[in-house]
């Protein structure tokens, strides 16, 4: 019998990767990856045939295994902004999920509409980041542009679109938008009329399609510059976090905590989260359920910057964090380097709180990994608090899972048992799983245990941390609270 193989695509701010694995066994065959145009926030725009330039470089790169692909899905970005006129040329660059310049916009929607109603309507209340806020501003700023909109899509839904033809997403990429309710799979098109002005956008946004409903077949015009054969079946795709959801096998009541430059922290649940504070995004998830999400701007930065203030880098920063005695003394960082998102402090400043003759270097470093990891631990309380399921495994992802002194301190601060995962490349292995999943009508759970995802190296806690997290709480408290 033939090997046949999956392709799960990653398309991200920086990047392309792709890897093919085998369909049975999960087994990656080949890899590839391809650069993307770099950005300069506040404004950042990608052309998207670059996004199609870069999958074409990349799958090249996957060889003659080619041959054996019977199914492929795309994980991208979320919340970006595609849009294209009736001849399917995209009429501007897109404006990418890290583009800043609509803040005023989502200032506007959400003093006009209410955070209840967003959260409500749509689970989320809307920030800079999402489309909407960005569609807002085109109307705003380009508005002989609008009326050439023939289709919108997100960036996942371009891929989607170039390979099938097919103008359609999925209710987990649809769910940051800010204009889809996860809870109910309704498509609230008079919030999207009250942010950018009256339309038939009913006709111009994407279809919504289930979690293993195909987006069709790869169309033959597709195939050929790609080297794959025609009868590819392409999968719905999804965001990245719910792609990287669905590459470490959570499953209800798991939770992630991922350590990047920025951080972030999601857990699948089986109930939606409506947050009018705005702290949680209640994401729907690529599986069926939902995907609940708080991101911080503070991540591992700050203790790169840490790190060089103590002549050091990360691994020496971790190796002091873990040398420091079981007493860290006074010592809090506050780690609001570059403002922050959750808290939304978008001012604030990082400070050291608690310094005394006799702080050590030691202490130093393992305040820095401490107050990053509570501000994201916090993401976790909020995630309670809204009524999120979370109370399964937990998993440490991103770049920054690699410092020992992250690893153990997470532990220790959470007081529980955390999984490194034995891979990085989650979003990938997420976009394979599903059109693992859309090829064969195996469930997600069956395929992700087959493929034996989420193995990796569980860290057990060392020392009693609440005293730690009491004293960060302090700091980190409004005034007169």
């Amino acid at each position: 019998m033939a090997r046949r193989l999956v392709v799960g695509v990653d398309s991200s701010t920086q990047s392309t990767k792709v890897e093919a694995r085998d369909l049975d066994t999960g087994e990656v065959v080949a890899t590839g990856a391809a650069p993307h145009p770099p950005t300069t926030p506040p404004v950042s725009e990608q052309d998207p045939g670059a996004w199609w330039d870069a999958l074409v470089d990349a799958l090249h790169q996957l060889g003659d295994v080619r041959t054996d692909v019977v199914a492929m899905s795309v994980a991208g970005q979320q919340h970006g902004l595609v849009l294209l006129g009736a001849d399917g040329v995209p009429l501007r660059p897109a404006k990418l999920w890290n583009d800043t310049t609509s803040a005023s916009q989502a200032d506007r929607l959400v003093a006009g509409i209410g955070a209840d109603v967003w959260a409500q309507r749509t689970g989320s209340v809307p920030v800079a980041a999402f489309t909407v806020t960005k569609l807002a501003w085109v109307a705003e700023h380009e508005p002989d542009l609008l009326d050439r909109v023939a289709t919108v899509m997100l960036p996942h839904d371009y891929l989607t679109w170039r390979l099938t033809g097919a103008h359609v997403t999925d209710r987990g990429d649809a769910s940051g938008s800010g204009w889809y309710d996860p809870s109910t799979g309704e498509e609230c098109l008079d919030l999207l009329d009250a942010a950018v002005g009256g339309g038939d956008w009913g006709d111009r946004v994407p279809r919504v399609l289930g979690p293993a409903e195909p987006a069709g077949p790869l169309d033959p015009g597709a195939a050929a510059p790609l080297g794959l054969p025609s009868d590819v079946v392409v999968g719905p795709g999804s965001g990245d976090n719910m792609g990287a959801a669905l590459g470490l096998g959570l499953r209800a009541g798991d939770v992630a905590i991922s350590l990047g430059t920025s951080g972030t922290v999601f857990a699948v649940s089986d109930s939606a989260t409506h947050d009018p504070s705005g702290a949680v995004a209640g994401f729907a998830s690529a599986s069926g359920n939902f995907l609940p999400l708080v991101c911080t701007l503070n991540a591992t930065k700050v203790t790169d910057t840490v790190a060089a203030w103590l002549a050091t880098d990360a691994s020496g920063l971790a190796s002091l964090a873990l040398g420091a005695p079981d007493d860290p003394g006074t010592v809090t960082l506050v780690p609001y380097f570059d403002g922050e998102r959750t808290p939304n402090l978008p001012d604030a400043t990082g400070s050291f709180v608690g310094l005394t003759t006799s702080t050590t270097r030691e202490q130093l470093a393992l305040a820095a990994h401490d107050g990053v990891l509570c501000g994201l631990i916090g993401g976790v309380d909020a995630l309670r608090r809204v009524g999120a399921t979370i109370d399964g495994r937990v998993f440490l992802v991103g770049g920054g899972n690699r410092s020992a002194a992250y690893r153990q301190r997470a532990a220790d601060l959470l007081a529980q048992e955390i999984v490194v995962p034995d891979t990085d490349e989650t979003v990938a292995t997420g976009a394979a799983l599903q059109a693992a999943v859309v090829v064969t009508d195996d469930s997600f759970t069956a395929v992700a245990a087959r493929w034996q995802l989420g193995a990796g190296i569980t860290i057990e806690p060392a020392r009693d941390a609440s005293a730690v997290r009491d004293r960060y709480a302090v700091q980190t408290s409004p005034p007169g609270r």
